[in-house]
């Protein structure tokens, strides 16, 4: 059994941590869960994680509970993953896009077709919105060889929740990222923003406003490929903007109580000239999701900053035998992987 410290991490070191678990069959023991947060332990985003990848690879678990500070799980064998339905539900807002994040790398080890139906929260704070999973990361992902698609039945916004997603997920052979500092470079040539509402806020415009405030800010030259303003069913009200660049290159604004909806889409708009300002050729969030593929497939990645996500994310890859090594950019890359860079965008 693996033991791990979580004591300097977050979320994503549990879920990359039971992902690798799940998909090499080796059981894992973390200790000290989220122990330098303000509230350590699970949290119910964190206990819908396990349960879900326990459900689907048969695991024995203990510490399955809100504010568990040690787990351990004990996957049900180390062959293939079986495939089949599931469900899941995070508790009141808990971020589906994180829950979703955790399963998408058993595809490398899956032997049928897997659909995973979960409950929570869709477009909350501290995790990037559904669209961003959608048209930012999932199409990049695709072009490296990642099955998976996620329909979206019902929205859901902070404090109630209450959005219901459905992940489909088939047996996938991962092709190594070539996303290194050779890449093309990100820039609006396939700029596409999507604005979204809950019904409540329909009579303020919001999601209009969001997307004007946005296009204001960006001054472009021409139209963007795809401008999308939708007005949505949600138990809380609530608004997103999500700004798509390039497939794995994106940002997001949430609307909060009081604050008006074209600074929302002034805010996504700054974070999208940022990331244009920049060398790497995807973003933030990316940069730390993509490790784990990175490591299942080889590559080689830039990336726009060495964060703690990231350092997190490669001591979880590390504690499983996944060797990856920084250079100066900085650029990820798989040990011992001979790929050259490239620009897979281009395929």
């Amino acid at each position: 059994m693996r033991e791990l410290d979580g004591s300097a991490a977050g979320g994503a070191f549990v879920r990359t941590a039971l992902a690798l678990s799940a998909i090499s069959g080796e059981s894992v023991r973390i200790e000290d869960v989220r122990g330098d947060r303000p509230t350590p332990g699970l949290r119910p985003q964190h206990l819908a994680v396990v349960e879900a990848l326990a459900a689907i690879r048969d695991a024995e678990v203990s510490g399955e509970e809100v504010g568990a500070e040690t787990i351990t799980f004990e996957p049900g064998g180390d062959g293939p993953i079986a495939g089949g339905e599931y469900g899941v539900d995070v508790d009141t807002a808990g971020s589906l896009t994180l829950l979703v994040d955790a399963i998408l790398p058993l595809a490398s080890a899956l032997e049928g077709r897997l659909c995973l139906t979960a409950t929570g929260g869709t477009d909350v704070a501290w995790s990037p919105p559904i669209d961003y999973l959608r048209a930012v990361k999932l199409p990049l992902l695709r072009r490296h060889g990642l099955s998976a698609a996620v329909e979206v039945d019902r929205r859901g916004f902070y404090p109630a929740g209450g959005g219901r997603i459905r992940l489909h997920l088939e047996p996938s052979t991962l092709e190594p990222i070539r996303l290194g500092p050779d890449a093309a470079p990100v820039d609006t040539g396939d700029l596409r923003l999507y604005s979204t509402e809950a019904a409540a806020l329909a009579d303020a415009d919001v999601a209009r406003r969001q997307l004007e405030g946005a296009l204001d800010r960006l001054a472009l030259d021409g139209e963007p490929t795809e401008r999308l303003v939708r007005t949505v069913a949600s138990d809380s009200p609530g608004s997103a903007i999500v700004i798509h660049l390039a497939p794995g290159a994106g940002v997001s604004a949430l609307g909060e109580p009081g604050k008006p909806a074209e600074r929302v889409g002034r805010e996504a708009a700054d974070a999208a000239l940022e990331l244009l300002d920049g060398e790497a050729p995807v973003d933030r969030h990316a940069a730390d999701q993509l490790l784990v593929f990175l490591a299942l497939a080889g590559g080689r990645l830039q990336i726009p900053a060495v964060t703690d996500h990231v350092e997190t994310g490669l001591d979880a890859l590390e504690a499983f035998g996944h060797g990856l090594s920084l250079e100066p950019g900085p650029t990820v890359v798989a040990d011992g992987g001979t790929v050259a860079d490239g620009d897979d965008r281009a395929k």
